[in-house]
């Protein structure tokens, strides 16, 4: 039987996981996932698993970037019946290069227009962004984040801004265009790339496009996981 909170408000809560270690959850993280009524992921088989490790069971729905907005009324209604939900993307924060934003924003925008009594939360967390940077050894006073480049239209053109950039630029890589955006990047005096964080293999290198590529060229094993890529003006 499912029973509805009637006297609390909905709430919406973002939720961050792990980009690696499962160990990287907030006790606050935990508690919400625990309390909540029902946990919408980007991908139900990646939450499974955290849950699983912290023995918790609720029920999944899929959310991926494609269904954002087509899923956003369902949410607005179990909201409104004071329902307690969860978004998580598959790791790190929702919304930073992942999705997340268009639902909050359909969210925040049914709440401003009917003036809905609900709560939109951020639980904080895990963030390559922000677990590169913290490592680098860079000022980081001021600097760009441009998530995922292009892979065809505008690329060319973005390159060419991060070349210019005067503070240092942040963006996140495939494996699969690591090398290739090396090569394009061969004008730039240097780059500092950090991967696998949190993971047993986290490694930070930093050099020349050159000299990177050199190293993945001779240690091609180690050309997986996620690449923070930190080109410094």
């Amino acid at each position: 039987m499912h029973s509805y909170h009637k006297n609390n408000m909905g709430t919406l809560s973002i939720v961050a996981t792990p980009i690696g270690n499962l160990e990287d959850i907030t006790l606050r993280a935990l508690r919400t996932l625990k309390e909540c009524d029902v946990i919408y992921a980007e991908d139900t088989r990646v939450i499974s698993k955290l849950l699983a490790r912290y023995s918790i069971a609720k029920p999944l729905q899929r959310l991926d970037a494609a269904m954002e907005a087509k899923r956003a009324d369902q949410i607005i209604e179990r909201l409104e019946a004071g329902e307690k939900i969860v978004f998580v993307s598959d790791a790190g924060t929702p919304g930073i290069s992942d999705p997340g934003s268009r639902l909050v924003s359909a969210v925040r925008e049914r709440i401003s227009r009917f003036n809905l009594d609900i709560r939109i939360e951020a639980i904080p967390g895990a963030s390559a962004l922000t677990a590169a940077l913290s490592i680098a050894g860079l000022d980081t006073g001021e600097f760009t984040f441009i998530g995922f480049l292009p892979h065809k239209k505008g690329r060319q053109t973005a390159l060419k801004k991060v070349a210019a950039s005067e503070i240092p630029v942040v963006l996140y890589e495939s494996p699969h265009r690591i090398l290739k955006l090396l090569k394009e990047l061969e004008g730039v005096s240097r780059v500092t790339i950090a991967r696998e964080l949190t993971k047993i293999h986290e490694e930070v290198i930093a050099g020349t496009p050159q000299e990177i590529t050199a190293h993945f060229t001779a240690h091609p094993d180690t050309i997986r996981g996620e690449f923070v890529v930190i080109i410094e003006p």
